[in-house]
């Protein structure tokens, strides 16, 4: 028998575990993981099975930094096993944190953290025009040195140093998809495609390989609110609603708006592809079967609240 009750996932950002420059240790970021875990339990204890992902950028930044200062001592970590590490340090946090949070509230929820690969396209556009930033800043002379050594591709990052980039291409299909429908089917609170997952691709013979790549998470998440059927898709994102003409003297915050308006706002440039357009493009495909779907967006402290309808922006097909 079916445990699930109503679903959401919830797409955590990785820059919500780092509060700021000076609390980035592992037990700033599972003080930070436990927060956001109250929150995440307050929509448990409303009746709704959740399915948690979460990014990942900072932290395989600091992967990759230390892999490159210890190079010449220990072999260089690739960036799809930096993905698998954070997803299973960062699942880790948020086990731990909800088993606690629950515990506390007397809430009887089983939480599982699934290792998760992602299938992508190898001819996909974006693996051939790498833009996406990974690892630490470096000056031009180190960043270009490590690209004839390594292959890299390196960019220059709005003037604050160079950095290597990789290709961010769209998820496929998520591998362990029948693994995460049984355990919500159970009722089970799963941590899923951290970081958008780990990007991996068939060989001639379905073979799976892993990529160095990047999956954007609020795409993968939207995959997978649509491959499990799930009622909400929330992103948790650093404000409360979603405005048009932000920071300018026009600005207005929205409070309820309908798939073609989302849309509208994106093609008027409303939400940058720098920060907010790729959520909206994400919940856009998330509705585009219609249904009741619906999706908000909203910061983590009002994650409950935003549930009730109380704040949030709630977006709606339409």
């Amino acid at each position: 028998m079916s445990a699930r009750g109503k679903t959401a996932i919830v797409a955590v950002g990785g820059n919500a575990l780092i509060i700021d420059d000076q609390h980035q240790s592992i037990p700033d970021q599972y003080k930070a993981a436990a927060v956001s875990s109250r929150y995440v339990a307050d929509m448990v204890e409303a009746g709704v099975t959740v399915i948690l992902t979460h990014g990942n950028g900072p932290q395989v930044g600091f992967i990759l930094r230390r892999s490159g200062i210890a190079k010449g001592e220990v072999p260089e970590v690739p960036v799809d096993y930096a993905d698998a590490d954070t997803q299973g340090a960062i699942g880790y946090m948020f086990q731990r944190a909800l088993y606690n949070e629950f515990r506390r509230r007397g809430l009887k929820r089983k939480v599982v953290a699934v290792v998760t690969q992602v299938l992508v396209d190898r001819d996909d556009p974006a693996l051939a025009n790498p833009t996406k930033p990974i690892g630490a800043h470096m000056d031009q002379e180190v960043a270009q040195s490590l690209a004839g050594n390594f292959g890299w591709v390196v960019k220059d990052d709005a003037g604050r140093g160079w950095r290597r980039v990789v290709g961010s291409p769209k998820p496929k299909r998520i591998i362990e998809i029948d693994i995460i429908a049984s355990l919500v089917e159970h009722g089970h609170i799963v941590i899923a495609c951290g970081g958008g997952g780990i990007p991996v691709v068939e060989d001639a013979q379905g073979n799976l390989e892993g990529l160095e790549a990047v999956i954007d998470k609020d795409f993968a998440s939207a995959l997978l609110a649509h491959d499990l059927n799930a009622d909400l898709f929330v992103v948790s994102t650093g404000v409360e609603k979603v405005a048009i003409h932000f920071n300018q003297p026009e600005q207005r915050w929205l409070d309820r708006i309908t798939l073609t308006e989302a849309k509208r706002y994106l093609e008027e440039g409303h939400f940058p592809k720098g920060s907010m357009g790729p959520k909206i493009e994400a919940i856009a495909s998330f509705l585009e079967p219609g249904g009741k779907r619906r999706a908000i967006i909203t910061d983590p402290p009002n994650l409950g609240r935003a549930l009730s309808g109380a704040t949030g922006t709630h977006v709606v097909p339409g």
